[in-house]
């Protein structure tokens, strides 16, 4: 029986998957919630079309095919590297266009080479695009999750301030939030007159006296931990929270990474532009920028000029799982994403494999491919 409203195009970019050297691979269309939940990224979380099993376990429909084809990895055991190319349809809600559609794409697992995937990756993206969409210009643009893990990390930030500028990473509008804040720290008081005795007091810097207050706190009102935190993830958890609320940014280290996010130039020449930017800002970028640098070499010898791709340095994908790579094709001039993806290290870890796998991958918008075809028919 013929899926509904699948394009004609799809048999023959099934065969443009194929010829990539992939293994087509299928996954069900009822998955379990929590690894969307937990990985997906806010965005794709809050449009998920979730149900329930009789049993009461959180199941949801499929709302993208990274994690599924991860976890059908590790379920059958397959040694790396493996090329999977899928085709399906995924259920989310969206503003404009049907909340069931179509996507393709590939998952790269296992290959060693990080440089040479990451310009397949791309490479891949563009020809299968280039076949479906014959005279159509496509622009490409690349981000770098990692080179601003790595200017965040030389900022000397405390490290709950890095985790939550690298987890907005890619939203401007939350991303802006957080450096305002940080610029103008919430005036004391906000934790209620309880924690401000403490800090008068001088328990808050004392682990070892602050999680025996807690202790004490909690024997005397009756409060049980045994479903819920210990005194001490509670003094923890405060501890870093009151670091939060009093860390301010200098101007300096402000206006460096306002100078870093600004950057936005041709990804032939953002090697040398982040290098010029870390030698007058006195920061080192380490790994993240070297295996920039070989990206950029391996997307030549791929056969792609990189004087073509422009280089973001804000740019990321609404997507928590993604740890280097991030990029997006659209018709030159037009907002709509055709093909998008990146690199997710962590990923298939997270998801329980019993050892670190190398990944990275895309997917394609088939109704969008199909209305970028009709209008240049």
């Amino acid at each position: 029986m013929p899926l509904i409203n699948l394009p004609a195009f799809a048999p023959d970019l099934i065969s443009d998957l194929e010829a990539l050297g992939t293994e087509r691979v299928d996954t069900p269309v009822i998955q379990p919630a929590e690894p969307f939940l937990d990985m997906a990224g806010e965005d794709l979380r809050r449009r998920i079309f979730m149900t329930e099993s009789e049993t009461g376990k959180s199941l949801c429909l499929r709302p993208e095919f990274t994690i599924p084809v991860c976890l059908r990895h590790i379920e059958t055991a397959t040694g790396t590297p493996r090329r999977y190319a899928y085709l399906g349809e995924v259920f989310r809600q969206r503003r404009e266009g049907s909340n069931e559609f179509y996507q393709a794409g590939i998952e790269d697992l296992g290959e060693p080479d990080v440089a040479r995937a990451d310009a397949r990756a791309v490479s891949d993206a563009i020809a299968v695009l280039a076949n479906r969409l014959p005279g159509v210009s496509l622009s490409v643009v690349l981000g770098d999750q990692s080179v601003f893990e790595a200017v965040v990390a030389a900022c000397g930030l405390p490290a709950g301030w890095q985790k939550r500028l690298v987890h907005a990473f890619g939203n401007q509008t939350q991303l802006q939030r957080l450096m305002d804040t940080l610029s103008n720290p919430a005036p004391s008081g906000i934790f209620g007159p309880e924690v401000e005795r403490l800090a008068i007091l001088g328990k808050l810097d004392d682990e070892t006296t602050l999680i025996a207050h807690i202790d004490e706190t909690m024997e005397a009102t009756g409060y049980s931990t045994n479903a819920s935190r210990s005194p001490a993830d509670i003094a923890r958890r405060l501890r870093e929270k009151m670091e939060l609320a009093n860390t301010r940014l200098d101007e300096r280290t402000l206006a460096l990474l306002r100078e870093f996010l600004a950057l936005e130039l041709s990804l032939a020449d953002a090697p040398q532009a982040l290098a010029a930017f870390a030698q007058k800002a006195g920061l080192s970028l380490g790994e993240a920028l070297t295996r920039f640098e070989s990206r950029v070499a391996a997307l030549r010898e791929a056969g792609m000029h990189p004087s073509a791709v422009t280089y973001r340095a804000a740019f990321g994908r609404p997507l928590d799982y993604y740890t280097g790579l991030v990029f997006e094709i659209t018709p030159e001039g037009d907002p709509l994403v055709l093909a998008g993806g990146g690199r997710f290290d962590r990923l298939l870890t997270l998801l329980g494999a019993k050892e670190r796998i190398p990944a990275v991958g895309f997917s394609l918008w088939l109704d969008r491919i199909a209305s970028v075809k009709e209008a240049a028919a």
